[in-house]
């Protein structure tokens, strides 16, 4: 796929890494362009048998996604209708990213708040920098709360009271607070983080696209299913896995290696 038709995405294919850069100026807000474009992307990726793993970051220093446009949200109706049965477009866009067989990795270089934030906490992987990144749920600010997953995906990632915390304080947190909150999974220092997303997303990209579909799978029922439940699907994902022809040749070139040898098992991999 080329993906030339956007205007707000810029989208570079290589080794399997869809390298995905967000210019929406002055401040990458989540407009409903910026939205329609995002739903577009995640439809064709998904389809897309080249890319493995797509990284996202933005085109502004200052901004990875400033937060959902509050003009939008304003317009919203004054009346409170029925309860839906249905997933609104940005979390039917988050959920496309969280359980489609890619990996998808944030690199968070500037402010990720209120949307921003729960696009970010619904991808697989998200990285920071110290003294840049920040992240954050404000709503309660301006008399709202998270309402595009940030109240669902916090206390997964970080426990209920911490959740608590980040959701009715409304305070930002930086990189480090980030990491050890489980908010983000590491802070880096400035010229650390490009090498080292840039490194491991081509690692992840040169695996069996099929290992990559399974693994994700595997870890996504740890949210999703009881412990037992859980364990007999990763058996079955496991057997899947294990009879695939790549994972055979695979694992005959590591004996044929002698890879199970006391001097090889001390290398790093």
């Amino acid at each position: 796929m080329s993906y030339t038709k956007y205007k707000l995405l810029k989208i570079r294919v290589h080794r399997g890494v869809a390298f995905t850069t967000i210019d929406n100026p002055p401040v990458n807000l989540i407009t409903p362009d910026l939205v329609m474009e995002l739903e577009m992307f995640a439809r064709e990726v998904a389809a897309d048998d080249k890319v493995r793993v797509i990284v996202f970051d933005s085109a502004d220093p200052d901004f990875f996604l400033a937060h959902y446009d509050v003009g939008e949200l304003n317009q919203l109706p004054d009346e409170v209708p029925p309860k839906s049965t249905e997933l609104h477009e940005f979390n039917k866009i988050n959920e496309a990213f969280r359980t489609m067989p890619k990996v998808s990795i944030a690199k968070i270089e500037g402010i990720a708040r209120g949307g921003g934030s729960e696009f970010v906490l619904a991808l697989d992987m998200r990285f920071g920098v110290i003294g840049k990144t920040i992240v954050g749920q404000p709503e309660v600010l301006v008399g709202i709360i998270p309402g595009g997953g940030g109240t669902q995906r916090l206390p997964r990632l970080m426990g209920r009271s911490r959740a608590m915390e980040v959701i009715l304080s409304g305070n930002d947190l930086s990189a480090e607070l980030a990491e050890r909150y489980g908010y983000i999974n590491r802070a880096f220092r400035p010229e650390e983080l490009n090498s080292f997303v840039k490194a491991l997303a081509y690692r992840i990209a040169s695996l069996p696209p099929e290992t990559i579909a399974l693994a994700k799978r595997a870890v996504l029922t740890a949210e999703e299913l009881p412990i037992v439940e859980g364990l007999l699907e990763e058996t079955d994902l496991f057997n899947q896995a294990v009879a695939l022809p790549a994972a055979k040749q695979r694992m005959s070139l590591l004996l044929k290696m002698d890879g199970q040898s006391r001097e090889m098992e001390r290398g790093s991999r």
